[in-house]
């Protein structure tokens, strides 16, 4: 199976500096569940998603993403707008949240003493769609024949969940007893939400995975394991987590990707290291997901291709060779040198062509420029992204074409 599109983008832009101006006056940006209500906000962020629009219709970048601008930060918008979810602004590091999880103690590194996070508190119920004003901003300025070539970005189930202390994700006046009910209540409001948006026009969704990459790092399974919390359960729990709204897609014609990554925040931080290796096999065969946008931009941190042999047919990866860490701009001979590496190896996993293999292969930055609305890659620049994102159209052309 062929990837929706052979360039593609991971959804989040730099945000323009009259976005950024408008957006000051909401609270701290410690807050990560901001939505704006405010009409001069709301003004700004749809010019900044028009600028962004037709800038991309200009320079044939697909798919269409809104950058993310409507939000502070990329999983921001949903678990907070779900009945029976409550924002906790300032929950206590590193008491609330597992033994020597990376996020926590890398912002602790940096001085934090609180981060926020969002806890069930009651029966969670899907009230009304999170995403759906972003994507009727997104598409005002693309013709509904194309709003097929636009893609929307949306948090993964676990995102709450797996920084959490282990047993503190849903309280007991949630009605919950358990992991498992707590995340079947979550997939079916992730499947309503789906539905909303589908029936809109949305045909192609990405669920945004990067603490996944978790699984790979020492020092989480350390801390899992500190904390007497099964890591081989837990990814388990969270795969099927997924497979439940996965299940109830509502049409064949929904592209369905999961990204992973391991951060960039601000000043190209990430949070973890390590191979794709300790969980590429059940990534790629326990999920129903057919695309996986996968950062290979950096060895030392992901470490090489060998885990795409685990990919099987009918299913394909987006190769993040691009770049959004790093300003300089990547060379094209390069960059087809390390597809053709990744198309071997998927060639000889599956017992086919490198040929055949390099079908099932897009290239796209190795993750969004933009994790958070202050955040992003050490000198990038608006100007460089858009390079950026014309040089892996450019590559993907030569590539495929």
């Amino acid at each position: 199976m062929a990837p929706p599109f052979r360039a593609d983008q991971i959804g989040s832009l730099l945000r323009p500096k009259e976005l950024l101006d408008a957006r000051a006056s909401l609270s701290s940006p410690s807050q990560l569940y901001d939505i704006a209500t405010d009409e001069k906000i709301k003004q700004a962020e749809q010019k900044a998603i028009d600028w962004a629009v037709q800038k991309q219709l200009e320079l044939s970048i697909r798919p269409i993403c809104s950058g993310e601008y409507g939000r502070h930060i990329f999983y921001g918008g949903f678990f907070e707008t779900l009945e029976g979810m409550t924002p906790k602004p300032e929950l206590p590091i590193p008491d609330a949240f597992r033994t020597d999880f990376p996020t926590t103690t890398g912002l602790a590194k940096m001085g934090a003493k609180t981060r926020a996070a969002v806890v069930c508190t009651g029966p969670i119920r899907w009230k009304q769609s999170a995403y759906l004003e972003e994507w009727e901003m997104l598409r005002k300025t693309v013709p509904e024949g194309q709003w097929k070539e636009c893609k929307i970005t949306i948090p993964a189930p676990n995102y709450q969940h797996i920084q959490l202390k282990p047993g503190t994700a849903f309280t007991t006046a949630s009605g919950y007893g358990s992991d498992e009910a707590y995340f079947k209540d979550l997939g079916k409001a992730y499947a309503a939400e789906i539905k909303a948006l589908y029936d809109e026009g949305v045909r192609n969704i990405q669920v945004d995975d990067p603490n996944l990459t978790y699984f790979c790092s020492s020092q989480f399974l350390n801390g899992c394991k500190a904390d007497g919390t099964n890591t081989d359960a837990l990814l388990d729990m969270y795969l099927e987590a997924h497979n439940y709204f996965l299940r109830k897609r509502p049409g064949k014609d929904l592209s369905m990707g999961m990204h992973l990554c391991r951060g960039n925040m601000s000043g190209s931080t990430h949070w973890v290291s390590g191979s794709y290796e300790q969980i590429a096999e059940k990534l790629f065969t326990n999920t129903d997901y057919e695309t996986f946008y996968l950062e290979f931009d950096d060895s030392e941190r992901q470490g090489g291709f060998e885990p795409l042999r685990f990919l099987p047919k009918g299913k394909n990866v987006v190769l993040g060779l691009v770049s959004t860490k790093k300003a300089d701009l990547e060379d094209v001979d390069e960059l087809k040198r390390k597809i053709e590496q990744a198309a071997e190896v998927v060639a000889r996993g599956q017992g086919v062509s490198k040929e055949e293999a390099l079908d099932c292969l897009a290239l796209s930055p190795q993750c969004g420029f933009s994790s958070s609305s202050l955040a992003g890659g050490k000198d990038m620049t608006i100007e460089l992204m858009w390079s950026k994102l014309g040089l892996v159209r450019d590559t993907a052309h030569e590539v495929w074409d």
